[in-house]
């Protein structure tokens, strides 16, 4: 998938965006809200399902970790002598995407690189961050004024693999010592990879336009390069070491077919064909979101109890130094100054476009503007009408 790579160019800073999250108990209806805007969901249900955020005090960590990562790219950056601010906003909460396009250019930017906190292809983890930009720029009259481009999805950038091998490797370690130490060693161990389940629909159009009908592992972009990574990262780090991809984080409608398996059958599914401890790996996610820290660090580890099985799970990449190298190495794929010219990965799939198909990841919800897309003049600024003064 060489193709779709657009020449390098010059920018002024660089948009960290994410999905937001509440930051206080009152908070957290309104990002709720935020996050289901157009369903027409009652306060009461949005209360029921608020559970996680009000034992964790009504706090997201997404924000605190993206504060942090934001702060490793700035030092990444600086370190390689690279002058670009990183900037930050969100789809769901304060400081929003809309507001942070309008605050750039009245700074003076005038092309920006966005780099999302999402890796993988699928509607909600790239197509609806492009929308997001392209309705915040055509919502504030800012479009044909500030450009803003996307980085790849970079699933299978050796940044983001290396340390989740480096990490599935120490919990296949802690998980064989304490089943040595309860007098099972040798006792079978199987290494589950973890992400977000996404409905089925999204997850068979992910990847694919009418003008790339691509065909994937389990028809679906997003299936597929978890896949490959999970054997990628296997591959290092024990060849012969069964394992499996399942799914965690599930919401809507119950009649909606969504990916499966769910996390919590799989264990026990493992538990009675005589597994004795399970590697959680959270492949699907860059840092300790809050479906870490409860679907996996709380449920999940629940259910390994209930069940007798010896649980460890390994760490996300968050701010670790080969990752945030690895963001940094993303961009200059896309700068004139600094250029890197190779695209890395470590999977036949990639490296994945710079910019998508027409229609790929289809909105089911209806069409809307959306940057980084053949054909689409959104977020595009013609030559001599955005002065950039970066790299």
């Amino acid at each position: 998938m060489k193709n779709r790579v657009v020449e390098p160019a010059q920018y002024d800073a660089i948009l960290l965006a994410s999905f937001g999250g509440p930051e206080g108990q009152e908070d957290v209806i309104p990002f709720l809200r935020n996050v289901t805007r157009g369903r027409g969901i009652p306060d009461e249900r949005l209360e029921e399902v608020s559970h996680h955020y009000r034992a964790n005090g009504g706090i997201s960590p997404i924000n605190s970790q993206n504060r942090a990562l934001k702060a490793a790219l700035e030092a990444e950056l600086a370190a390689r002598g690279i002058d670009l601010p990183v900037l930050w906003g969100n789809r769901n909460w304060d400081p929003y995407i809309p507001a942070v396009l309008q605050e750039a250019y009245d700074a003076g930017h005038r092309r920006l690189l966005m780099l999302t906190t999402s890796v993988y292809s699928s509607y909600s983890s790239c197509r609806q961050y492009r929308e997001d930009i392209g309705i915040a720029l055509t919502e504030t009259g800012l479009d044909g004024k500030l450009a803003v481009d996307k980085v790849r999805q970079y699933f299978d950038h050796p940044g983001f693999v290396e340390p989740f091998i480096e990490g599935t490797a120490a919990s296949l370690v802690r998980v064989r010592a304490e089943l040595a130490a309860a007098g099972k060693a040798g006792a079978p161990v199987h290494v589950m990879f973890a992400t977000h389940s996404i409905p089925t629909r999204d997850a068979q159009a992910a990847g694919r336009s009418e003008l790339q009908p691509l065909v994937f592992e389990q028809d679906s972009a997003y299936v597929a390069q978890h896949l490959a990574n999970a054997e990628a990262i296997m591959a290092r780090v024990d060849p012969d070491q069964e394992w499996s991809l399942v799914y965690q984080s599930r919401s809507g409608a119950p009649h909606v077919p969504w990916l499966e398996p769910d996390i919590n059958d799989a264990l026990a599914e493992r538990a009675a064909a005589g597994v004795a401890g399970v590697v959680v790996v959270p492949l699907g996610f860059i840092s300790d979101h809050m479906e870490v820290l409860w679907d996996l660090d709380t449920e999940a580890k629940e259910s390994c109890a209930e069940l007798g099985l010896v649980f460890d799970r390994a760490p996300t990449p968050s701010t670790h130094q080969k990752f945030v190298a690895g963001l940094v190495d993303l961009i200059c794929e896309r700068t004139i100054e600094n250029h890197i010219e190779e695209r890395a990965a470590m999977t036949a799939l990639g490296p994945w476009f710079d910019v998508c198909n027409p229609g790929c990841c289809a909105n089911f919800r209806g069409e809307k503007p959306a940057i980084s897309e053949v054909g689409s003049t959104v977020g595009l600024v013609a030559p001599g009408a955005a002065a950039a003064g970066g790299l």
